[in-house]
């Protein structure tokens, strides 16, 4: 690469001699068929030069004639625009009369109705006074009084009448005024829109002119640029015989300066690769195999790990593999929740107990201040056999936990050991805390927490990644606030405050809810069932009545704001996603977080 560089550079350096040092080169017979090539090109250049000058002067003039076209359109058009001015003010004042006669006569109109509807109220009016049995005691007063009023009517419609028709005419007169008007309008205006249209198409025809001038122009020029490079063959031989004969111009003496700078250089790499073409002649064969043996096989290595690292999971959970129930909170989602706001805005005094309740023995997770340094915090829940509940703690931080642990440490209250070299720091009366992973703690009582350290060392089973529950908890939103999964549903209520409905608990097999607290908040539901026969039914059913599935237990509160929609999800499972009232995704939190005593036996 740097060999063909610094060729590049000696050939730029010998043309840019070889032009500079033209008139020298006239003194070697032996450069004598350059120097003719040169003149050649020479003269066809000045050929294509005039060429161009001609083809700007015509553009030159063709531009000139168009804007003597822009202007004598200009002086023409205000001419006829000021011709149009009266005509037009003329015709609006003609339209402007008779929208006023025709407002007049529909006026008169309107008060000959009200003069024929007068009639007809009083002689209803009269008719009714007569009708009157026994008749009334002013009975003639009332109908004098009615039928004077009747005898004045007849004039005043024949007065309006009149009146209709001296509008009628004035209304006629002015729109026979203004159809003159608007003929004498429309003339004009056909006249501006002809000589409009003569004018543009003269300038597009100029226009035309222009660009096909200037397609001409690009390819002269181009023409000019290729002659130019055809001349850099002769500079090229002018240039090395001049730097062979170490002749330089006397306008431009370094050029023949850098000439042998670049020509060093080139000598130099020559020899350097022929060097190393030595030494890789003397380098034994077998070696070489060896060589591209080793980097081959370690290509063909990479080739068979990197797709399994790319399928191996990037996380695991670490939990015992009895685990019944996971509560996964993504504290930073919860930070920027907008429930999570207005709630410990509306109820200060509430929202830390809640909070609290939620993250369970987490909160006293010490050397960390939740939920800032926290990203996300997951609750295991396994039942034994003779039906004792066991919680498992994970804490995951947002960064290395290194400092925590120091801390931790160095305080008195924790007593220190170790299970199979990790260390636990346990504190009275029912405190401890491990380091199983480069940002994850393990809180809780210490049974749990030692538990949870041999699940880690791989010294007890952990939850399968391959299972089914773990797997249906990876289909949750991992970027949720909130996750919850059982595969023992109807037990929820028993480690919970109830949440949901006994009739929805009882259907599946297995159990996960998603649930993102923006606003609106959203949740998803994942339901397996045991077969795809029972999987269209409940679908089915709920489809057809909602309100009695999705539904908190102990109270009148719905999950939804509208119909849930469902998707099938292979043959028994079903996916659920819908909008939550915000008062029914507080309580959902409240029992979860096992805070909302009061309100549940109020139901009850």
């Amino acid at each position: 690469m740097a060999l063909r560089y610094e060729k590049r550079l000696l050939q730029k350096s010998e043309i840019n001699l070889g032009r500079e040092g033209t008139t020298q080169a006239a003194n070697f017979p032996e450069l004598r068929n350059e120097i003719v090539a040169l003149k050649k090109l020479e003269q066809e250049q000045k050929e294509v030069a005039f060429r161009i000058a001609q083809i700007e002067e015509g553009i030159e003039k063709v531009e000139e004639e168009r804007q003597r076209n822009k202007r004598d359109q200009d002086a023409a058009m205000s001419k006829l625009e000021a011709e149009k001015k009266p005509l037009l003010q003329q015709r609006n004042q003609v339209k402007n009369a008779l929208d006023l006669c025709e407002r007049e006569l529909t006026a008169v109109e309107r008060r000959i109705q009200a003069s024929d509807t007068a009639d007809r109220d009083l002689l209803k009016q009269l008719s009714d006074l007569h009708a009157l049995k026994p008749p009334p005691a002013d009975l003639e007063a009332r109908s004098a009084s009615i039928s004077t009023r009747r005898a004045r009517l007849p004039e005043e419609r024949a007065e309006l009448v009149r009146a209709r028709l001296g509008s009628a005419d004035a209304a006629r007169l002015a729109k026979e005024k203004l159809i003159a008007a608007e003929a004498e309008l429309s003339v004009v205006e056909k006249n501006i829109q002809r000589v409009r249209t003569e004018f543009e198409a003269r300038d597009r025809k100029l226009n035309d002119n222009i660009r096909g001038q200037q397609e001409t122009l690009r390819e002269a020029r181009a023409h000019h640029q290729t002659v130019e490079e055809r001349k850099n063959p002769a500079y090229l031989n002018i240039g090395r015989h001049l730097a062979s004969q170490g002749i330089a111009p006397p306008n431009a003496p370094h050029l023949l300066t850098a000439a042998h700078r670049h020509r060093e250089a080139v000598d130099r790499h020559l020899q350097h690769r022929a060097e190393l073409a030595l030494l890789s002649g003397q380098i034994d064969k077998q070696e070489l195999r060896k060589f591209y043996f080793c980097a081959i096989s370690a290509v063909a290595l990479l080739a068979i790990i990197l797709p399994l690292t790319l399928q191996s999971p990037r996380k695991r959970e670490w939990l015992p593999q009895g685990t019944d129930t996971i509560l996964s909170i993504n504290t930073e989602q919860f930070e920027r929740a907008d429930l999570q706001k207005r709630w410990r805005k509306d109820q200060p005094d509430i929202w830390p107990k809640t909070w609290s309740g939620l993250i369970g023995p987490a909160a006293s997770t010490p050397g960390l201040q939740l939920p800032h340094d926290a990203a996300r915090i997951t609750r295991a829940v396994t039942t034994d056999e003779p039906g004792n509940t066991r919680e498992f703690v994970l804490v995951e931080a947002r960064r290395d936990v290194s400092r925590a642990i120091r801390m931790i440490a160095s305080d008195k209250t924790f007593q220190k050991r170790t299970i199979s070299g990790l260390p636990v720091w346990e504190r009275a009366p029912a405190l401890a805390v491990a380091r199983v992973g480069p940002a994850t703690l393990a809180v809780g009582a210490p049974n749990e927490v030692d538990e949870l350290v041999l699940v880690r060392l791989g010294m007890k089973p952990d939850l399968k990644i391959t299972g089914q529950l773990f797997d249906r908890f990876q289909a949750l939103d991992r970027e949720s606030a909130l996750r919850l999964i059982s595969r023992d549903p109807p037990d929820l209520s028993r480690i919970f405050h109830p949440i949901f409905a006994r009739e929805l608990l009882e259907v599946p097999q297995l159990l996960g809810l998603a649930v993102t607290l923006q606003n609106p908040v959203k949740a998803k539901l994942l339901l397996k069932m045991s077969s795809s026969k029972s999987a269209t039914e409940f679908a089915r059913n709920l489809h057809d009545a909602p309100q009695q599935w999705l539904r908190l237990a102990d109270s009148e509160l719905f999950l939804y704001s509208q119909p849930p929609e469902i998707q099938r999800q292979g043959n028994s499972n079903l996916e659920l996603r819908f909008v939550v009232p915000e008062n029914s995704a507080r309580l959902l939190i409240e029992r979860l977080a096992k805070t909302d005593t009061g309100e549940v036996v109020t139901a009850r």
